[in-house]
């Protein structure tokens, strides 16, 4: 049975980095479009960066643009975000997920298309 599980979150202050890492073992990572979301308290999904399996084509949302990378290692079954210059915004629970019905990542992510999500792992931007 796959299970993705997520971890790296932390306390970080502002201006600082973390990597979070998503590890599905048994999963065959390379058919799948993989998607990082977050969750604040009350708030639905936001879909945050997704990495196409097809290709090298990724996806960010405008907000993390040139802070955040994604990227995976096949070999090893895991997917990154490495997340840089974070800010108070960026606070919330990161979760990743397989996009089921895409190999390439879309101009969106819809929470819906995905599957296999994790338990999460807390992300808080304080100083």
């Amino acid at each position: 049975q796959v299970q993705f599980v997520e971890s790296g979150g932390g306390l970080v202050q502002p201006g600082g980095s973390l990597r979070l890492s998503c590890a599905v073992p048994g999963f065959t990572l390379n058919s799948y479009a993989i998607g990082w979301f977050r969750r604040a308290p009350g708030a639905e999904h936001e879909g945050v960066s997704c990495i196409s399996s097809s290709d090298s084509s990724t996806y960010y949302a405008e907000s993390v643009k040139g802070r955040f990378t994604i990227s995976r290692d096949n070999a090893k079954n895991t997917v990154y975000l490495q997340m840089n210059s974070l800010k108070p915004e960026d606070a919330s629970i990161y979760y990743c997920a397989a996009n089921l019905m895409r190999v390439r990542c879309g101009a969106t992510m819809i929470p819906y298309e995905y599957a296999y999500w994790g338990q999460g792992t807390q992300v808080t931007v304080s100083s």
